[in-house]
């Protein structure tokens, strides 16, 4: 992700570890409108605290909590370009490349037993004023500890396995589970597993606690950290995330850890 305002990496720099064409900095997207970037960030606070809301559903929460009449096919695409779905059964758990190969759920009946035995990965959406980035987090199931993540301000591959790459550089999970969304299942990614002899395991249709850990995450941080700051760039997001994590990592007490910290459990 590029920042313009970074004073410690030149534009040049950044395109270089980025493996991007300097020219391409210079093309200016059309912005989203105000009105849009209101729509998405509802949109996010509704499925946030209701994550098993579809769009029939969230179209009624728009209109009776906000007072905005949006219709179903609009809110659909909004979901899918803000990366999420609900959590019920039904014919598509995430979107998915259909030539992409899925794997198995391996984790029925199975609960984390030590670290790095399992891991979770998912990606969610954060709003900013005008606009919005994504995230992408990987979890230690057995101590919560955030073990990577990475920001983007588009749904590409890259950021993903920008996150992936450093993950294994701290450990190596026995599996690591994900949804069967276009990111988990690319070659790319599923090559970087495999080389490292990890089982990969894929939610199955309709598990609405398949990625549990990451969920509670994901609402942590969006009530405590980016719904009270309202991030004016994706550089303040990305100094308060990582302000966030880190002190969700060394600081939060969690009930279910006897009220250690994920790092204390993660890193002893």
């Amino acid at each position: 992700m590029i920042d313009p305002a970074d004073a410690d990496l030149t534009l040049t720099r950044q395109a270089e570890l980025l493996d991007l064409n300097r020219s391409s900095l210079y093309y200016v997207p059309i912005a989203p409108s105000p009105e849009e970037v209101r729509i998405k960030n509802l949109i996010d606070e509704i499925y946030t605290k209701y994550p098993f809301y579809g769009s029939r559903r969230i179209s009624v929460a728009l209109e009776r909590t906000a007072g905005l009449i949006v219709n179903r096919k609009a809110v659909q695409r909004h979901m899918r370009e803000m990366g999420i779905v609900a959590i019920y059964p039904g014919p598509n758990l995430s979107k998915r490349d259909l030539q992409h190969r899925l794997f198995p759920y391996l984790l029925r009946g199975i609960t984390a037993q030590h670290n790095n035995h399992i891991w979770g990965i998912d990606i969610t959406y954060i709003r900013m004023q005008g606009s919005w980035l994504y995230l992408v987090a990987i979890i230690d199931w057995y101590s919560r500890y955030i073990v990577s993540w990475e920001l983007d301000d588009t749904l590409q591959l890259p950021f993903v396995l920008a996150a992936v790459d450093r993950a294994l550089a701290t450990g190596q999970p026995e599996i690591l589970n994900s949804d069967q969304g276009s990111h988990f299942t690319a070659p790319d990614y599923i090559e970087r597993l495999q080389n490292q002899r990890i089982a990969i395991s894929m939610d199955g249709k309709g598990q609405a606690l398949d990625n549990i850990f990451t969920e509670r995450f994901w609402r942590s941080l969006k009530y405590e950290e980016v719904y009270v700051k309202e991030y004016a760039s994706p550089r303040e997001a990305r100094k308060g995330i990582a302000r966030y994590i880190e002190f969700y990592n060394t600081e939060r007490p969690h009930q279910s850890l006897k009220y250690q910290t994920p790092d204390a459990y993660y890193l002893c």
